[in-house]
């Protein structure tokens, strides 16, 4: 039998290699993983929905001796889906009341390919309306709460995936990254969270439930090798909606070798002029001397980026693409906006959604492509820019609220606890969290890397290279 204790010590390569070699069975891991999540997901919240009877049903398959096994190099593994995607057969609830009792009739994009992949899904993880916001805490579900400390926040909108990863129920799970969402939740539970660069994975055929191309879809993990092994299977032949960059391939392959002597670009200050917090700006100083211990140059230079129009284009499409998914459901129900069961926050970004133009539209997209050009112009001189991931610790639960009476507060909040991820959302560039650090309540805290449109592999390299020259913990203590 796979007892606790070795389910635990296995990343999701080592538990794929495992299933191969005969050393425990698909029935065997995915009961562990079952096993694992009733013993805690009662305290977490982590998983909303579930299909644990279905899961182990696929692992008898898989141990009758079918070929399921060849489908990929990370077949037979347990895994879970974020609520924003759809897995036939479980709700698709989107994270909000709004839409209570929908039932998904067939994959999204990104799904099906985990699917063909043979990957088993145990269900589907919690997340805040419409993935709008930075800590998990949906009226329609309930908060995730942190494995490290459960008073605190699992980041957002990708919190419940990392929640579980982090406390050992599943060695990675399904993530997706509209404005931080892969690299907020990583580094509020001490993961690994790459964002990878936009056109590379799946996403959707329709602008609005792509947000314009801002989001993206991957995973977090406890280890560097599982991200690019996870890269490896979503990474698309072709283009899409959006160019596919020209990547070196196989990823995991890539991430082996050590990088070249980089050029490191520092963002030591809030790009609106805002305090950071002691911790965070320690964080990405200790950073950027350990960077330099491994050879590569690290300099101060100023970001050639107008956060200020930046960050109010990208506030134009995400209303927009929220007006357009509350509008679609509000049809079907025939409802008004002003009756809608939804959170405060998400009814005022679909009110002002639907006062945009298409002028505005394309005024918003034009700004980010110039900001995409400059930035690209910057990267000729500077391989990685290097910042906080958030500019604030861990928050606590209720921080935070969707829901607040007062919607001012609940605004400045937001912008002084975020900042510096949003920006390669708008850009399509890749950008990565490494759990580096911890703050002074000794709750993870970790650090943004981002490169050019296309260096995903060159992410990977130096992730790999942190990772040997500070190993992080598989799990939350």
């Amino acid at each position: 039998m796979l007892d606790t204790d070795s389910y635990l010590q296995l990343d999701a390569l080592a538990q794929a290699e495992g299933l191969r070699r005969g050393d425990f069975s698909a029935t065997e891991l995915i009961q562990a993983a079952i096993e694992r999540a009733r013993q805690l997901n009662p305290s977490l919240n982590a998983i909303i929905s579930e299909r644990y009877e279905l899961a182990a049903t696929e692992a008898a398959v898989i141990h009758s001796g079918s070929d399921f096994l060849s489908r990929s190099a990370l077949a037979g593994i347990p895994f879970l889906i974020k609520d924003l995607s759809a897995l036939t057969g479980l709700p698709h609830g989107y994270g909000s009341k709004l839409y209570q009792g929908h039932i998904a009739d067939s994959n999204g994009a990104i799904v099906q390919r985990f699917v063909d992949a043979g990957l088993i899904a145990l269900g589907k993880t919690n997340t805040p309306e419409f993935g709008l916001t930075l800590s998990t805490e949906p009226a329609s579900q309930g908060a995730s709460r942190n494995p490290w400390n459960p008073d605190y926040s699992t980041g957002g909108s990708s919190g419940g995936a990392a929640a579980a990863v982090a406390a050992g129920i599943v060695a990675a799970a399904h993530a997706s990254d509209g404005g931080g969402s892969i690299r907020i939740p990583a580094s509020c539970c001490g993961l690994f969270g790459l964002k990878p660069s936009r056109g590379l994975t799946p996403a959707s055929m329709k602008l609005g439930e792509c947000w314009s191309g801002m989001s993206v879809g991957h995973v977090v993990s406890r280890s560097v090798r599982d991200s690019a092994a996870f890269l490896d299977l979503l990474a698309v032949d072709k283009a899409g909606l959006f160019p596919r960059p020209a990547t070196p391939e196989p990823f995991l392959e890539a991430s082996q070798e050590p990088p070249e002597t980089l050029r490191i670009a520092v963002q030591s200050s809030h790009p609106f002029g805002l305090a950071m917090h002691p911790d965070c700006q320690q964080a990405v100083m200790d950073s950027a001397r350990l960077c330099e211990d491994l050879g590569h140059q690290v300099e101060e230079p100023e970001l050639p980026v107008d956060f200020k129009a930046a960050a109010g284009a990208m506030n134009q499409l995400i209303c927009l693409h929220t007006w357009q998914a509350v509008h679609e459901r509000l049809k079907a129900l025939d409802q008004t906006l002003a009756r809608a069961e939804m959170e405060s926050s998400t009814r005022l970004m679909a009110e002002l959604g639907s006062k945009i133009t298409a002028e505005d539209y394309i005024e918003a997209v034009d700004c980010l492509q110039q900001v995409a050009a400059g930035l690209a112009r910057f990267h000729q001189d500077y391989d990685v820019i290097l910042s906080p991931v958030l500019n604030m610790p861990v928050a606590r639960l209720g921080w935070l609220d969707m829901n607040s009476a007062d919607l001012n507060e609940y605004g400045q909040r937001y912008r002084h606890y975020s900042g510096y991820t949003a920006l390669y959302n708008g850009t399509g560039q890749p950008a990565m969290s490494v759990p580096l650090h911890r703050d002074s309540n000794g709750l993870p805290l970790g650090s943004q890397f981002a490169a050019a449109w296309g260096q995903d592999a060159l992410l990977l390299r130096l992730a790999r290279q942190l990772e040997q020259a500070r190993p992080w913990p598989l799990l939350a203590p």
